[in-house]
């Protein structure tokens, strides 16, 4: 750092962290990521198990349920869309608000430091101080001198050892001042890191929030423009829609060799999974009123004692991937190619997941939405 003023500055700042983190890192509101509907654009990666388009019309009684609309299946895909941008913006907002709470952390342990390092500086200096007065009172003569000039030389001999020790004690006093000056900067100069870092993901928290409210909003007036027999309608084709592709899903026979067992800690997962069942969805929310899909999956595993990343993303980066053949109830199953939604398996080609805002933790079958592949937690 360029000089003491800037170093004091710095360090004054640094100092101030433990209350202004706290309103940085406060909570913004207590809403959930959304999860989307299929969208049309997703399709299935490589290896995994085909979903459905949510562009395509159901086949499910076809011969008695009258064609859709060419404007309504419009305006599922568009649905699917605006929710499905929500959904990735969720996760954004996640990634951030993880990552600030982890920088707050850092803020405070940087700022204990710094609080700490300036009462040991003043205690060293105090103690300089004392050294520095002691040799003046001597008249700063080297040790020579005084023996040429003691009355008792003999005596001065003999307290030679304890001037030496002194010595010795004085560079260390000097070298330890030195040492934590230096320990100060440091810590000044990480709490400036630190404290910009905090600033871009709050400023990347609210990005996020503004798109997903952005979506959300579009969404909500889109269906408000629906007459009521079209919401029934529209509910319907997606029920259609998702029972089509659990069916294509599980005429694949891509269940007949799965494990069903789950493992204790899979079955603690499950159990508090389901429990959550009937509770609304609220993007960025992780409970215990309220859910979004990863909020969902990384509480049921926290439960279990084991500790997930909070995104969908991060799940599929940072956990073991399994072949979905080989899942078993308590895996988590990563859904569309940007891995933005997730849900947790219960067995029988069964999850459940948090869908997206205005709709309630749920079942669903495992093969309504594309797949993009399985994670297992405490692997």
């Amino acid at each position: 750092m360029a000089s003491g003023t800037t170093r004091g500055g710095l360090i004054a700042a640094a100092v101030t962290v433990v209350c202004a983190v706290t309103v940085l890192a406060a909570p913004g509101m207590a809403w959930a990521g959304p999860n989307p509907a299929p969208s049309a654009s997703a399709t299935p990666a490589p290896g995994t198990t085909p979903g459905a388009s949510p562009g395509t019309t159901a086949g499910a009684g076809a011969g008695t349920t009258p064609a859709p609309s060419k404007d309504l299946q419009a305006v599922r895909a568009q649905l699917d869309t605006l929710y499905h941008d929500a959904a990735v913006a969720t996760d954004a907002y996640n990634a951030a608000e993880e990552a600030a709470k982890k920088q707050s952390a850092a803020l405070v342990e940087l700022a204990r430091k710094i609080v700490k390092g300036r009462e040991r500086l003043a205690e060293l200096k105090t103690r300089a101080g004392a050294a520095a007065a002691a040799q003046y009172r001597t008249g700063g003569l080297p040790d020579e001198a005084h023996l040429l000039l003691s009355d008792n030389p003999q005596e001065f001999l003999d307290g030679t050892g304890r001037v030496l020790q002194g010595q010795k004690a004085t560079k260390g006093l000097l070298a330890e001042l030195t040492q934590t000056q230096q320990d100060l900067e440091q810590y000044a100069e990480d709490a400036s890191a630190q404290w910009q870092k905090l600033e871009a993901n709050r400023k990347a928290k609210a990005k996020a929030q503004k798109r997903i409210e952005q979506q959300i909003a579009a969404a909500e007036e889109l269906e408000s423009q629906l007459e009521k027999q079209e919401k029934e309608r529209l509910a319907q084709l997606e029920k259609e829609a998702a029972q089509q592709a659990q069916t294509a899903w599980l005429d694949t026979g891509v269940l007949k060799g799965a494990p069903g067992k789950a493992t204790t800690q899979g079955a603690k997962a499950v159990r508090f999974a389901t429990a959550q069942m009937g509770k609304p969805y609220e993007w960025g929310a992780e409970g215990p009123k309220t859910f979004d899909c990863s909020g969902l999956t990384s509480q049921a595993w926290a439960s279990a004692g084991v500790p997930v990343p909070r995104t969908s993303q991060e799940q599929w980066k940072q956990l073991p991937h399994v072949a979905v053949e080989d899942m078993r109830p308590g895996d988590l199953i990563i859904y569309f190619k940007d891995a933005s939604h997730v849900a947790l398996y219960v067995g029988d080609g069964t999850i459940v997941h948090a869908p997206r805002p205005g709709r309630t933790v749920t079942l669903a079958g495992a093969g309504s939405m594309p797949i993009l592949g399985v994670v297992r937690p405490g692997a």
